[in-house]
């Protein structure tokens, strides 16, 4: 790896610094004598350290700071802790603490990390942008206009972190980008060190016409990057990926990438129950972005299965803060929910506002999911009454973080006597009935998708690539070898798993002709794509003049130079 640094601008530069593991004979070719101490440590060992300075420390919050300093410092060390630890370190670095971190952005805001465009400047988004690479240098980019403000920054960084740990992009060749419009939130309008615009969101044409001036930039810029919308409310996040993706390769994570997994999990426990997708009844709790993405995701599947459109929509009962959804209503709903608004005289014998239990009574569902970010809401009445309708209930509280979900699995499985089939939005140890212990399977990523878009270099992302993601993820499923396990393959193999994922993505890109690279055929592709994948190692370094060192040699690219 060729690099125009040496001296303390290499210890200072993420991407490069070994720290205590440059070798004697790059301590004098770099000019690190006498900045390091004697002792040469090696990749393991220094991650066996951080792993105890982990340890020590009390609270998640503080754990997040001191692994974001260490993804400051020494990128590839970094990586190699998170994944000899992975499963321990995820609620860390994504949902539930990063949520936590993300509030407190300003107060803790140390350094600055990733690209800010506000919206008062729509003239310099271009070379804003301009200064994180060349055109072939951008392989996905994550961004967000988050309610949080200038503190949206962090899901950016949060998720491409998960996407190199967990599927393999590099993380020199990605952006994580916020989107600053202003911010609703009182408490950080009000908060004299918020760092974001000191304004309420702006909305309308304006709004309308900054995200089209970054889309329009980015695909200029990176024609050959995949642009990830991320944390976009309901009519915004819809709109804009219809807006947008028959123009560049996007993908809207909570939309989509909810939906895949959620779809993946539910094919197992269809699968478990021996019945199909098309005879099930199902009621999502919370008609928002994840709500409604996974309806279009369940219903595009069960269309692709013969369904008609009508037929497979009458399969949905959609709930939110007004109740369920009803045509009557349409003039108060998105453009999201009005597909799944339900004739009124099915309900006329109810009056006022029709409840979660009301529909769970009635209709008998076989499927319970929850997007509403209620905590409780499924309640020991309502989990009962499906369970006396249904052998085995599927019920999947998807809010995040863990203070926001419907409800425990734990409760979930006592409620339902162990007979309900269960995935969680977060996090959550294992369930317990009758002496025998039930993993429960976290519904929320679908990372392999990226990779496999990033590597076909497709052309576009349509729903038919989402589909064969969630059915290559329901095939590792645990649960069709054992209807006991977990319906999703534990987050300790979900490099495997992404990887296995990015390959149907792949061939179905192919299939479809918006694949633009070459790629192996079908027996030497899964190689192929390992090979491609960003692995947490040293590599050895060579020195070259800093006068002919471009970007890369520099380390300036990605999330983690500095601009």
């Amino acid at each position: 790896m060729r690099i125009g640094d040496k001296g303390k601008a290499l210890l200072n530069s993420p991407f490069f610094n070994k720290g205590t593991a440059f070798s004697h004979d790059e301590r004098r070719i770099f000019k690190l004598e006498g900045l390091l101490p004697a002792g040469v440590s090696t990749l393991d060992t220094q991650s066996k350290r951080a792993y105890e300075q982990f340890q020590s420390i009390p609270t998640p919050l503080l754990k997040n700071s001191f692994l974001l300093s260490m993804h400051d410092q020494n990128e590839v060390l970094f990586y190699r802790l998170l994944y000899d630890h992975l499963k321990e370190m995820m609620p860390i670095i994504y949902t539930p603490t990063e949520g936590e971190a993300i509030q407190h952005y300003s107060r803790q805001f140390r350094r600055p990390e990733g690209c800010f465009l506000n919206i008062d400047e729509p003239e310099k988004v271009e070379d804003e942008l301009r200064a994180w690479g060349d055109r072939d240098d951008i392989d996905y980019i994550i961004v967000t206009d988050s309610e949080e403000g200038v503190g949206g920054i962090g899901i950016s960084i949060a998720k491409l972190v998960l996407m190199t740990l967990c599927a393999g992009l590099h993380p020199n060749r990605t952006i994580p980008v916020v989107l600053d419009v202003g911010t609703n939130n009182e408490d950080l309008l009000k908060d004299d060190l918020y760092l974001g615009l000191r304004r309420t969101r702006v909305e309308g044409e304006r709004y309308d016409l900054f995200i089209d001036t970054f889309v329009n930039a980015v695909k200029k810029l990176f024609p050959r990057a995949v642009l990830h919308f991320e944390d976009f409310g309901l009519n915004n996040g819809r709109r804009l990926l219809a807006n947008y993706r028959t123009k560049l390769p996007c993908f809207n994570d909570d939309l989509q990438g909810t939906g895949a997994v959620t779809q993946a999990a539910i094919t197992a426990a269809v699968w478990v129950t021996k019945s199909k997708l098309t005879d099930q009844r199902i009621v999502i709790f919370g008609a928002g972005t994840a709500g409604t993405g996974i309806a279009d995701h369940l219903h595009y599947s069960m269309t692709e299965d013969g369904k008609s459109e009508e037929d497979a929509r009458s399969l949905f009962w959609l709930i939110d803060k007004p109740g369920l959804l009803l045509k009557s209503r349409r003039d108060k709903l998105t453009e999201g929910q009005k597909p799944y608004a339900r004739p009124d005289e099915e309900w006329k014998e109810m009056k006022g506002e029709i409840s979660l239990l009301d529909v769970v009574k009635k209709v008998k569902p076989t499927i319970l999911i929850g997007c509403s970010t209620k905590p409780g809401a499924f309640t020991k009445e309502i989990v009962e009454e499906m369970a006396r309708n249904v052998e085995r209930p599927i019920i999947f509280p998807l809010s995040n973080p863990t203070s926001l979900h419907e409800a425990q699995p734990q409760d979930l499985k006592t409620w339902s006597k162990g007979k309900a089939l269960i995935a969680a939005g977060s996090p959550f140890p294992p369930a317990e009935y009758n002496g025998k212990t039930y993993d429960i399977s976290q519904a929320n990523n679908a990372l392999g998708i990226g990779l496999g878009a990033v590597l076909s270099r497709t052309s576009r992302l349509p729903q038919s690539l989402i589909d064969a993601a969630a059915k290559a993820l329901a095939q590792l499923s645990p649960a069709l070898n054992d209807p006991d396990q977990a319906l999703l393959p534990d987050i300790k193999d979900i490099r495997h798993v992404s990887t296995y994922i990015a390959v149907a993505v792949i061939s179905k890109a192919v299939e479809e002709g918006c694949a633009t690279a070459k790629v192996p055929n079908e027996n030497k592709l899964l190689e192929w794509v390992h090979a491609q994948q960003f692995k947490p190692e040293y590599r050895e370094l060579k020195k070259i003049n800093p006068e002919i060192a471009g970007k890369a040699e520099k380390g300036e690219l990605g999330m983690k130079a500095s601009h």
